[in-house]
């Protein structure tokens, strides 16, 4: 054993052996532990009572109309979020790709919106939206278009809109960092013989950019969609707090009241692996596409 401590690869694992064990402490155990009390019933209001309860919290959540109707605003929040950033982000990198001055600090610039917070950017957003003093409203009524301020953030059928429009504003740059940088990979003479062909404008980004883009636009649907269903909780808290009327109440603030102001463990556990899994399944199914892409653009 002595001999063993004093070769290098027992000094290796004696110099790990510390980071393994800050690992253990504050990720792995707290993750097995989250998984064990998924099938207990651990409610904090009876601290006594601990009853193991198998699957009946994973039953009763399948059975919820309240975490399916969270999961569907989810599903909107992060589908719309996603799709109007890629697109956003596709316009603006076209833009920055051409030669003009000061493009430069533009491509600066741009970036700054995502190196924001989740947490800066939703107070940044509730205080434009504010109906007293907001800068949104204030802008509106200079340009005609509204006759008073308005607490936009209160009614039930806009408030899940405006969070996605600050969410937008945020994740945007992400997509036009990606496809700028796969933009700057595509061979101009591609273009120069696209253009000897006569192609317009219009045909030269329909057959030649967006077919050769379709590989990094399929990837930042993987990474966007994870990214914007993590920050969800972080944007409706800071902005709505899942009001007004639960309209804004996503599935990841549906687990934070269930588990820390309801104070039902057990089930909370229960829902955050339930949207671990719904993310796991969409990140599989999105990395297929991306994969079967790179795998037909390589045939090519």
């Amino acid at each position: 054993m002595k001999r063993w401590l004093t070769s290098s690869a027992g000094i290796g694992y004696l110099l790990i052996l510390p980071s393994l064990v800050v690992i253990f402490s504050i990720i792995i155990w707290p993750i097995l532990y989250s998984v064990y009390i998924s099938f207990h019933k651990l409610y904090l209001v009876r601290p006594g009572e601990f009853p193991f309860v198998g699957l009946e919290n994973y039953i009763k959540i399948s059975r919820s109309p309240v975490f399916w109707a969270a999961v569907g605003r989810t599903f909107y929040f992060t589908g719309v979020s996603v799709g109007v950033a890629i697109i956003l982000g596709l316009g603006i990198a076209l833009v920055l790709n051409q030669d003009f001055k000061g493009r430069a600090f533009v491509r600066g610039l741009i970036i700054l919106p995502w190196a924001l917070s989740s947490v800066v950017n939703g107070m940044m957003w509730k205080w434009i939206y504010d109906g007293s003093y907001g800068a949104l409203n204030g802008f509106l009524l200079q340009l005609g278009w509204i006759d008073s301020y308005k607490v936009w953030l209160a009614d039930p059928r806009v408030a899940m809109n405006f969070v996605v429009m600050a969410e937008i504003w945020k994740e945007t740059p992400v997509g036009v960092i990606f496809i700028l940088a796969f933009l700057q990979t595509i061979p101009s003479s591609l273009y120069e013989a696209a253009k000897v062909d006569g192609a317009s404008p219009w045909r030269r980004f329909r057959y030649i950019t967006l077919p050769l883009l379709k590989p990094i636009i399929l990837l930042l649907i993987v990474l966007k969609s994870v990214w914007a269903i993590r920050d969800s909780f972080d944007i409706v808290y800071m902005i709505t707090r899942g009001g007004p009327a639960e309209s804004t109440q996503v599935v990841t603030f549906y687990a934070y009241l269930t588990t820390f102001k309801f104070l039902r463990f057990g089930y909370g556990a229960a829902i955050s692996y339930l949207i671990t899994l719904i993310i796991l399944v969409f990140a599989v199914v999105y990395m297929r596409l991306v994969y079967t892409e790179t795998l037909y653009a390589e045939t090519i």
